[in-house]
């Protein structure tokens, strides 16, 4: 209980989804949590998943976790998959798939019943064995804070302090007797390995505690990395951006400690790819080099992440292959709000009169144009190779190229601007610059205004 309060994890009226895979340790969280739900203010919910990956002893795992829940008088959902097939289709190992398909049912789940939270079952050997793995394969601070004890505010994990011995002692006492999956008593998964012969071997010849010891270091460690934590999101906020489905980290951000740029860089891949599986910190280090290279320059990470330099800025995004859209003519009607839902875009055309005392000189996305000067059709469209148009203030005219490169618009971004036309005259570049030939002058009669935003 001083361990579910000490990491605020319920709150009183809480819908608890507990994921039951029928063996010794989620068993255990459900009666533990069985025997204090009074206590919390929190109803229960049993919820397994079958995974088809060892036959009928899949079947018997979730008849035994209906049995349990019936037995204590609480709701039971579960659901079957093939992982295997999943794991295939995906190009997944099992575990990943497992994973994928076991929080996908665990959302659907809390939608479905308006759940607030789900408890998951992992344990101090958890914990211990995480580390050793993420040690071995070379973390940081932030690799070694391990298993938390709450994520996103949804996932809990109550019985993380509590070691497999103790678990096991509260099972005999209590007269339980989960299922066994014998698959984590074979020595082919990694993590198998570490559970069944490293930490045995450690506990053996060099500390008997290492399970309560790794704990620890876990509790030490996090402390140091909250700290970083806060640091680097007050940073990431003063340096970063999100545009057009994209994030930019402004080149000042490398002249900050390294230990917060990667912090920086981690945020903005996550933000991009929404998760950091595959993301290593040799690609960290990748982009840090990146930004000493010149202009132009990209490099592609896993997940089809592209990071390109744009004059000393990094820009981060999926990479995209060549839109047909971009060679779409969209049709815009005047006196209407025309939606391109391709493009999520709303580009509303109305006709005024001049006022005088009204100024015309709109905004980056809310333009004015003199309407009796102005050919039909009004069209949206994307570059085209040798566009040209007449910049506001010139005289001649400038290639759209050349106006993408003066302006300092990364490569990958100048087939996404939309441009405004007015029949085969290029009469706004959205965002950027607008035509001289339409402009508003003394002598216009009727303004074209053109607001152009994104579909709700």
């Amino acid at each position: 209980m001083s361990f579910i309060k000490e990491n605020s994890m319920f709150d009183e009226g809480d819908k608890v989804i507990v994921a039951v895979s029928g063996g010794p340790d989620s068993t255990c969280l459900l009666y533990i949590l069985n025997e204090f739900k009074d206590k919390l203010g929190i109803t229960l919910i049993g919820a397994h998943l079958n995974h088809c990956l060892r036959g009928e002893e899949s079947d018997k795992d979730e008849e035994y976790a209906k049995k349990t829940c019936e037995s204590l008088n609480i709701a039971f959902y579960s659901n079957k998959v093939d992982i295997h097939k999943v794991s295939r289709e995906r190009n997944l190992s099992c575990e990943m798939a497992g994973r994928e398909v076991r929080y996908n049912f665990f959302e659907e789940l809390i939608i479905k019943l308006n759940a607030n939270k789900v408890a998951l079952a992992h344990n101090a050997n958890d914990q211990a064995e995480t580390i050793l793995m993420r040690i071995m394969r070379g973390t940081g601070i932030e690799g070694m804070v391990g298993i938390k004890p709450v994520r996103d505010k949804i996932y809990v994990r109550p019985i993380l302090k509590l070691s497999r011995r103790e678990i096991e002692k509260y099972n005999s006492i209590n007269n339980i007797n989960p299922r066994i999956d014998k698959s984590n008593l074979e020595n082919i998964y990694a993590r198998n390995k570490v559970r069944l012969e490293l930490i045995p071997y450690m506990e053996e010849n060099f500390n008997k505690d290492i399970i309560k010891t790794l704990n620890r270091l876990s509790n030490i460690v996090k402390k140091d990395n909250d700290f970083l934590k806060i640091v680097s999101e007050k940073e990431y906020e003063k340096h970063c951006e999100i545009s057009q489905q994209r994030v930019i980290i402004n080149k000042s951000a490398f002249s900050l400690h390294e230990a917060i740029l990667s912090r920086i860089i981690r945020g903005a891949l996550l933000a991009v790819n929404h998760n950091l599986y595959n993301f290593e910190e040799i690609h960290v280090l990748s982009i840090i080099e990146l930004q000493k290279h010149d202009t132009g320059k990209n490099i592609m990470l896993p997940k089809n992440i592209i990071v390109e330099n744009c004059y000393g800025d990094i820009h981060i995004h999926i990479g995209a292959k060549e839109s047909e859209a971009n060679d779409n003519l969209y049709y815009l009607n005047i006196n209407e709000e025309n939606i391109i839902h391709s493009l999520n875009k709303v580009v509303k055309i109305d006709v005024i009169p001049k006022l005088k005392s009204t100024e015309f000189t709109g905004t980056d996305y809310i333009k004015y144009f003199d309407y009796d000067q102005i050919k039909e059709p009004i069209i949206l469209r994307h570059r085209k190779d040798g566009d040209k148009f007449m910049p506001l203030g010139m005289n001649g005219n400038k290639k759209i190229k050349d106006l993408f490169i003066d302006l300092k618009i990364p490569k990958s971004q100048r087939n996404e601007i939309p441009l405004i036309c007015f029949g085969d005259d290029i009469s706004w570049v959205v965002g950027y610059r607008v035509s001289e030939k339409f402009k508003v002058s003394k002598d216009t009669k009727n303004i074209l205004q053109i607001r152009i935003g994104r579909e709700e």
